[in-house]
């Protein structure tokens, strides 16, 4: 920068003096025009001549030193950007590296997470197969209960009746007891009664 601001104010030195020149040249001009006599006239023009070629020069280096500085500006500004967009290539090169690596990443959890969720769906299929085979054999053994609980009531029924049946029996049997008895004392009585 110090560098720059000098060459800056050395430009405007050289811009000055041209200038100067050009003032100087001016009142030359002006200042034989008005003594009138021609040869001061003709000197003046020449000094003048003179001293606007050489403001002509002081401002033609200065607009080749001016060109040159800018040239050499952009040419700096075109490296620096060259070296930051050699930058920004190597940062996007390892963000898409990074993102690749990401995404395969992804893609490999998805591959793991697809594969379970296979899986998983395959064993509840399995276990929804086994719970509807249980379900099944829960039913048949349902049906079976029902079925061993009504025979059960029929065979309780039918024992009732038997054990109905049986204390019938035992009464008519004692009561045949006793008519046999009664007939066998009947018939004892007689034989006695005969003998």
């Amino acid at each position: 920068m110090a560098t720059s601001n000098a060459r800056r104010r050395q430009r405007s030195t050289r811009i000055t003096v041209a200038v100067a020149l050009l003032a100087i040249a001016t009142l030359t001009v002006v200042g034989a025009a008005v003594s009138g006599s021609t040869g001061a006239v003709v000197g003046a023009a020449v000094v003048a001549l003179v001293l606007g070629a050489a403001s002509t020069k002081i401002m033609h280096s200065e607009l080749l030193a001016s060109r040159q500085e800018a040239a050499r500006d952009r040419a700096e500004q075109a490296q620096a950007y060259r070296v930051m967009e050699a930058e920004r290539v190597k940062e996007n090169q390892a963000f898409a590296r990074a993102m690749t690596e990401r995404i395969a990443e992804r893609q490999l959890l998805i591959s793991d997470l697809e594969t379970e969720l296979a899986s998983t769906q395959r064993k509840v299929a399995e276990t929804t197969l086994k719970l509807g085979a249980e379900a099944r054999r829960a039913v048949r053994a349902e049906a079976a209960v029902q079925e061993e609980t009504r025979r059960a009531d029929d065979a309780d029924e039918r024992a009732a009746e038997a054990i109905v049946r049986v204390a019938e029996l035992e009464q008519d049997l004692d009561v045949l007891r006793a008519e046999l008895d009664a007939w066998q004392a009947m018939a004892t009585e007689q034989t006695r009664q005969r003998a």
